[in-house]
């Protein structure tokens, strides 16, 4: 029998050993252009929970992983983009890894592809793949980031799937009107084809700064919404039309103290309820008739229903039961990383039912090669163990 001396000396190891086994996870959410409901990295799997109306229909939603080159989603702050014209989904930060990388889901194909992209560096030019906020343009198809103070564009063209040449975030410039932004944490928001920046040192309650996308152009006054709402941070959301841009966005601060939605038209706000979920580090997206959130630490996905141009006021969150979102999604992941570490790959699923556990991504296609793939787990983590218990020994006789 071990002695406490060695099993206290043992137990950091095994403790070791079970860390490197979990990663630190971040779902996301989006839609396609049918307005279907997208979570991504949940568990390591992906799912579509259908429209508006099917979604407090429990467990009605469809497993949608993909083997090839899908993202582990275990990125800093990953985020979830729809391209409306192209019925792609542009993932963020969404491999630890690669961190510079853009995955490209095709939601008529069902599949991932990882386009590589390099980010400028050196001096006040460097984009910081780990502190940075972020637009999709609608009509361009241009994202717009803000790192430090500093803000880039990267060209994503009529990508839906990646190609074998490298994109680059390029250099814009900085805002020098809006003062020193080099610590600002960007809370950025599009509508109009402009992007509104809320928290920007020296705003007033219920302002934003705005830049012109198509004129690559600061604006030097800020603009004003109608509104009180608070200069802090938050996350954003921009609702989507079925045709054309969009006119309003969502702005809830990260207190959830309430949800504003901005018209960029009327310049006028909407103060609806915050969130029931109270997460600064939760996950927003909007279709054309919602506001969703993701608390994947909660595990808890809902959504405020929404009609533009109208009054909303005794809009209410209500949980969405069609996907399971265990509490602590984000705390760990079954790093199912893409198959193939090419920039171009673009394999679609070959089935719905995903091999789950430390590492895995390939789709089981029967029973045996589930079990297979089990029976290989179990032996590769008595092989740690035992590796975890000779080195502990060792340890212990030298120093004995």
């Amino acid at each position: 029998m071990l002695s406490p001396t060695v099993v206290s000396l043992l137990l950091p190891l095994f403790l070791l050993s079970g860390d490197a086994r979990h990663a630190k996870a971040d779902p996301c959410i989006a839609m396609d252009t049918g307005f279907n409901l997208l979570v991504f990295g949940v568990d390591g799997k992906d799912w579509n929970a259908g429209t508006q109306d099917t979604w407090t229909s429990e467990g009605s939603a469809t497993d949608i992983t993909a083997a090839a080159n899908r993202p582990p989603f275990d990125g800093a702050n990953t985020t979830c983009y729809l391209a409306q014209f192209y019925n792609a989904v542009y993932v963020l930060n969404g491999d630890a890894s690669d961190a510079s990388a853009v995955y490209i889901y095709d939601a008529g194909a069902k599949s991932w592809s990882k386009q590589s992209v390099d980010v400028p560096s050196g001096g006040a030019h460097t984009f910081d793949t780990s502190d940075f906020g972020a637009i999709l343009d609608h009509d361009t198809n241009v994202f717009y980031a803000m790192s430090k103070g500093e803000v880039f564009f990267l060209n994503m063209g009529s990508l839906t799937a990646a190609n074998g040449s490298a994109l680059s975030w390029t250099d814009v410039g900085a805002p020098e009107a809006w003062g020193d932004l080099s610590s600002y944490e960007p809370t950025m928001a599009l509508a109009q084809n402009h992007i509104h920046f809320i928290g920007v040192p020296g705003l007033q309650p219920g302002q934003a700064d705005i830049f012109v996308i198509h004129f690559s152009f600061f604006q030097p006054e800020a603009q004003s919404y109608g509104s009180d709402f608070s200069q802090t941070h938050g996350q954003t959301a921009s609702f989507f039309q079925t045709d054309g841009v969009q006119q309003e966005f969502a702005f809830i601060p990260d207190d959830g103290s309430a949800t504003y939605v901005i018209n960029v038209e009327s310049n006028s706000t909407q103060t609806l309820a915050g969130p029931s979920v109270k997460d600064a580090g939760a996950k927003y997206f909007a279709g054309v008739t919602s506001l969703v959130q993701l608390s994947a630490a909660q595990g808890e996905l809902q959504f405020l229903p929404y009609t533009q141009e109208s009054d909303n006021s005794a809009a209410s969150w209500t949980k969405i039961t069609s996907v399971s979102v265990p509490a602590g999604s984000d705390s760990s992941s079954s790093n199912s990383s893409s198959s193939s570490s090419s920039s171009s790959g673009n394999s679609s699923a070959t089935g719905s039912s995903t091999a789950s556990g430390a590492n895995a991504s390939s789709t089981s296609s029967s029973a045996a090669s589930g079990l297979s793939a089990t029976a290989a787990a179990a032996a590769g983590m008595q092989t740690l163990m035992m590796t975890t218990l000779v080195g502990g020994v060792a340890l212990i006789a030298v120093l004995l």
